[in-house]
This record gives structure tokens, C-alpha cells and sequence, in this order.
């Protein structure tokens, strides 16, 4: 694991709430400040289903929101209906309550065939988001994390996703056996901003192992998200964090 950067920060709220207060604030900062575009990389899954719904019912009226072209960092292989859809929660708990364009708006196609989709997607981010060493610049990427110590869809047993020379990969859960669409490492960490957002009980383990550098974090591919030109920020609640001693 590459050591942590000056460019990172560790913000840890009690009550979850707070958290999605500073987690709100800080992007609306990020984006208002910006120029006339802001490029952002949406996670799926549990944990941002509140904090979107959250972002979109406190901060509807105080981002501008139509400088922003949403983009996904992770997809399951199901249509955009599916229940499993990281875009159809996204969109309801947080595209449907806010002013966005459908032009703004770049999916994944999780119901098209796995290996087309990441070339497909691969050539949209090309073709859509400013590059920087010859790779895709996101403005700002939200991560969570699993408790096995996956982000993305970046797992233990593909770890070597986190290199790979690809802007996108087909991926599997470990598990389940479902196929995914995933950045790869070297996308996000090309990223100017990268948010982890990390909360609950069942995360403190891995995010203490993480955070303090434990032997064997190597194992885990969020530990090697850090961006060398950019900014890290952890965003825990009291739960996830409760075993850092910072």
C-alpha cells in the first residue's frame, strides 16, 4: 500500500446526519467554485441511498446543479429497472428530486453485453471527460467501501484492477458471480478529489486496518486509492471510525 499523502483528510461525525451535512457541503463548495462544467463519478449500493436522498431534499436550491455531468464509478449487469441498478437508485433518491438534463447524465448500460459495455463506456469517458495524463479527470469521485475491503467493483480476488492500463474492466462479484462494469484504479486515482464516504458498524474493522496502515492492507484495493495529484477525503460516521485512535 502507498502511504497517504499530505492531500488527504480524515472527517469522522457521531451522528450521521452531520455527515451528510459536511459531505454536502463540501461538495457544493467544490461545485459551485468550479468552472462552467463539473465531472463526478457516482458509487452505487446501500450507503449513498440516504446521503443522495439527503443531498437532494437540503441541497436542492444551493448547488448548481446543472454544471454537473454525472457519471458512474461501478455497475451491475442488469437493466436500468432492475432493483440492483446503481442507476435506478441513484435516480430515484437523487436525479429525480434535483434540476439535471438527461444530456448530463452518462450511464452505464448494465443491460448490454459485459465486455461491449466496458469498451463502450471506456470510448464515452474518452470522448466526454477532460484527460490528464492520459487518462479520464474526474473533478470529484464518491467511493464506498465493503467490508472486505473492495471499493468500486474492484474486489480482493481482481485487485490487480487497481493497475490496470484500461479506463474501464468487467468485474465479478466474488461471490455471487454477477458481472459488473468498474473504473479501474488507474481512473480513479487520476481523479482531482476523491471522497470515501463509510459508515456502520460492520466497516470499522476495515477502515481502522486501512487507515493505520495494518500489515496485510496491501490485500485490500481501497488501500491503494490515493490519488498522487489530487485529494482524499474519508467521510466516516462514529460507527465506521470508532477504532481509529487519530
Amino acid at each position: 500500500m502507498t502511504e497517504f499523502t499530505v492531500n488527504s483528510e480524515i472527517i469522522i461525525k457521531e451522528n450521521i446526519f452531520e455527515l451528510y451535512e459536511n459531505l454536502s457541503f463540501r461538495i457544493s463548495e467544490l461545485v459551485n467554485n468550479s468552472g462552467n462544467d463539473f465531472y463526478l463519478a457516482l458509487s452505487g449500493g446501500e450507503t449513498p441511498r440516504l446521503f443522495f436522498r439527503y443531498l437532494a431534499e437540503n441541497y436542492k436550491s444551493k448547488i448548481e446543479w446543472n454544471k454537473i455531468k454525472f457519471f458512474w464509478v461501478d455497475e451491475r449487469c442488469v437493466p436500468p429497472h432492475d432493483p440492483e441498478s446503481n442507476y435506478k437508485m441513484t435516480k430515484e433518491n437523487l436525479l429525480s428530486l434535483i434540476p439535471v438534463q438527461d444530456k448530463n447524465i452518462f450511464r452505464i448500460e448494465g443491460e448490454n453485453d459485459p465486455s461491449e459495455e466496458a469498451f463502450r463506456y471506456s470510448r464515452l469517458l474518452a470522448d466526454n471527460v477532460p484527460s490528464s495524463n492520459k487518462y479520464p479527470r474526474f473533478d470529484l469521485i464518491l467511493l464506498g467501501l465493503g467490508d472486505d475491503g473492495h471499493t468500486a467493483s474492484i474486489f480482493p480476488d481482481n485487485i490487480g484492477l487497481i493497475n490496470d492500463k484500461r479506463f474501464c474492466a468487467v468485474s465479478g462479484h466474488p461471490v455471487t458471480h454477477q458481472k459488473r462494469i468498474t473504473l479501474t484504479g488507474s481512473v480513479i486515482n487520476n481523479a482531482k478529489n476523491i471522497f470515501f464516504h463509510v459508515t456502520g458498524t460492520k466497516k470499522k474493522d476495515i477502515v481502522k486496518s486501512i487507515l493505520l496502515n495494518e500489515a496485510g492492507t496491501e490485500n485490500f484495493p481501497a488501500s491503494h486509492i490515493n490519488p498522487p495529484d489530487g485529494y482524499l477525503y474519508w467521510f466516516l460516521d462514529g460507527s465506521a471510525g470508532r477504532l481509529l485512535s487519530i
